[in-house]
C-alpha cells in the first residue's frame, strides 16, 4: 500500500498543519475539498506561518477515490460535510478524523462505514492572525493514530508512516489510540472550557484555587464516564501528559470562538458528555453548568440579549 493521492477537508487551524508538512512531499498530489466561493479562496492559496501554500483544490467528485482524507473540519460542519466525505471515499480510502471530541469517527462510520476510517488525533496550538494562520513546528506534538485492535503495525499505518516521514511533521502510532483520543478530551474539556467562560489565559488555573476546582470537577465526571465505557486513561498518560508549553496569556480554541464571535465545539465536548452521563446512569453536573453557560456565551455574541443598563435608568425596590 502506498499514498500518493491526499486530500484534507477542512483548511483551518488543523488543516493548516498538514497542508505545511504534505507540502513537502513533492511525489504525492496533495489537494483540499472545497467549492463554491470557499474553493475560489483557497485556490489562492493558505497562507501558513508566513508562507503561501498551494495545494490543489478539488471538488468531492475530483477527490473520489483518494488514498487518504484527512478529515479537519470544526465539529459543526460535520454534518453538512457527509456528502463530500461520501463522494471522496473510495475503496481503498483510509479516512483520517483530526477533529476534537470523541464521536467524529463514530459519525463518519455511520456514515461509510468502519472499515476505511483509522481513529485519529492531533495536538497542535495554531491560531490565526490576519496574515493566516500560525504555529511552532517544534513544540508541536502532532498526529497521533493506531489501529483499534491488532495487527497494530497494519499496512495502512505503515504507508502513513512512510508518508509522514521527512515532512516536518511530528507522528506516533499507538497500541492504545481511544485512551489517547480519551486523553486529549479530558485535556480540553478540563483546559478549555472554563477559561472560556472567564474569559481569561491559561494561567488563570495557575493562579486561582476555584478555576483549578472547576477543572478538576471536570476531569472527575468525564474519568468517571470514560471508566463506564472500559477506556483506560491510564494507558495514555504516560505519553499524553506531555503537551506543548504554553504561556499563561495562551487563549485556547473556545475561548478563541467566543472571542471571534463564533459559535463553540461545546456540543463536542460536555454535550457529548451529557449524553453519554444519561445514558450511563453518571451525573455530570460540572459539565451540565459549563455547556448551558457556554451556550448562553455564545447567544450573548448572537446579540440574543443585550442588559448592559447604560442606556437605561437604573430602579430598584426595597
Amino acid at each position: 500500500m502506498k499514498i500518493e493521492k491526499v486530500a484534507v477537508l477542512g483548511a483551518g487551524a488543523v488543516g493548516s498543519y498538514v497542508i505545511w508538512g504534505l507540502s513537502q512531499k513533492k511525489e504525492i498530489r496533495l489537494g483540499v475539498i472545497a467549492e463554491g466561493e470557499r474553493a475560489e479562496r483557497l485556490k489562492k492559496g493558505c497562507r501558513i506561518n508566513g508562507v503561501t501554500y498551494n495545494p490543489e483544490v478539488w471538488t468531492p467528485q475530483e477527490a473520489q477515490g483518494v488514498d487518504l482524507l484527512v478529515v479537519c473540519l470544526k465539529y459543526g460542519a460535520l454534518p453538512e460535510a457527509m456528502g463530500s466525505i461520501r463522494t471522496a471515499v473510495g475503496e481503498n480510502t483510509t479516512v483520517m478524523s483530526l477533529m476534537n471530541g470523541v464521536d467524529s469517527e463514530e459519525l463518519i462510520a455511520a456514515e461509510i462505514g468502519a472499515a476505511p476510517v483509522l481513529p485519529s488525533l492531533i495536538k497542535v496550538a495554531s491560531h490565526q492572525e490576519e496574515d493566516g494562520y500560525h504555529f511552532d513546528p517544534e513544540t508541536t506534538i502532532g498526529i497521533i493514530f493506531g489501529e483499534g485492535e491488532a495487527p497494530y503495525q497494519s499496512e495502512r499505518v505503515q504507508a502513513i508512516e512512510e508518508l509522514l516521514k521527512d515532512t516536518g511533521i511530528h507522528y506516533r502510532s499507538t497500541e492504545q489510540i481511544q485512551a489517547e483520543i480519551w486523553s486529549k478530551f479530558r485535556l480540553n474539556v478540563c483546559n478549555n472550557l472554563p477559561q472560556a467562560i472567564l474569559g481569561a489565559g491559561v494561567g488563570c488555573y495557575r493562579d486561582s484555587i476555584h478555576m483549578k476546582e472547576i477543572s478538576n470537577g471536570l476531569r472527575r465526571e468525564l474519568e468517571a464516564v470514560a471508566k463506564a465505557k472500559g477506556i483506560d486513561l491510564k494507558a495514555a498518560d504516560d505519553s499524553s501528559s506531555r503537551g506543548s508549553e504554553v504561556p499563561p496569556t495562551a487563549r485556547y480554541s473556545t475561548l478563541q470562538d467566543l472571542d471571534a464571535g463564533r459559535h463553540t465545539e461545546i456540543d463536542m465536548f460536555s454535550g457529548a458528555l451529557m449524553r453519554m452521563g444519561k445514558e450511563l446512569g453518571i451525573a455530570v453536573p460540572y459539565n451540565e453548568y459549563t455547556y448551558h453557560m457556554i451556550k448562553a456565551l455564545e447567544e450573548k455574541n448572537d446579540g440574543k440579549f443585550d442588559y448592559g443598563g447604560k442606556n437605561e435608568k437604573a430602579t430598584c425596590s426595597k
